[in-house]
């Protein structure tokens, strides 16, 4: 179930579209921004409330231990329940979390091409969040299931899971005037 399929805005009825939206969320992001929250938690808590006879550089090390990976994991999975993508007439923006930070924007005219991908998983880049792999590209992976492939001109590709992915596909190709990738080979060969 997704909480804001992609969808087309249609400004009158006979007017072609202008501008596709599309999210992905993952609710297991919540469970880990918990774990975080209880790290600090236990941090504060320590910090309060502790009866440590064994010195002050240990307690000070436990209570900044605790407060520092709560926090880390607090905001760090914050940052990625839920991704946004937006592609009007000039540009692809995807923002991230609900401050919308990671947020990253590319101009139409530096995509070659957009293709689906049936399935994205966080295993093949690494885990969850905004990725980087030298052999494979740049992609923001919030969840497993479909997403957006973009081919940049400078030979790089950005991935993005997002659902309904392949009308974001096609309302790309439609600005780009691209032709399918399997249209395009079975066109040209005689």
């Amino acid at each position: 179930m997704t909480d804001h399929p992609g969808n087309t805005r249609h400004g009158s009825s006979q007017a072609p579209s202008t501008v596709w939206t599309g999210r992905a969320t993952n609710r297991f992001q919540w469970l880990l921004a918990a774990v975080g929250a209880g790290c600090l938690a236990l941090g504060i808590e320590l910090a309060v409330d502790s009866a440590w006879s064994a010195g002050i550089a240990p307690l000070l090390m436990s209570v900044i231990g605790c407060v520092a990976a709560g926090l880390l994991i607090l905001f760090g999975t914050l940052a990625f329940v839920h991704v946004a993508v937006k592609v009007d007439g000039d540009a692809l923006e995807v923002r991230c979390g609900h401050a919308g930070l990671p947020r990253r924007r590319i101009l139409l005219t530096h995509v070659v091409g957009a293709d689906f991908a049936p399935k994205v998983t966080p295993r093949q880049w690494g885990g969850w969040g905004y990725r980087w792999r030298p052999e494979k590209g740049t992609a923001v992976v919030v969840r497993r299931g479909e997403g957006l492939v973009l081919r940049l001109g400078d030979g790089r590709t950005f991935t993005v899971t997002v659902d309904n992915a392949e009308a974001a596909v096609r309302f790309i190709r439609d600005r780009l005037h691209l032709v399918p990738a399997e249209n395009a080979q079975g066109s040209s060969g005689s």
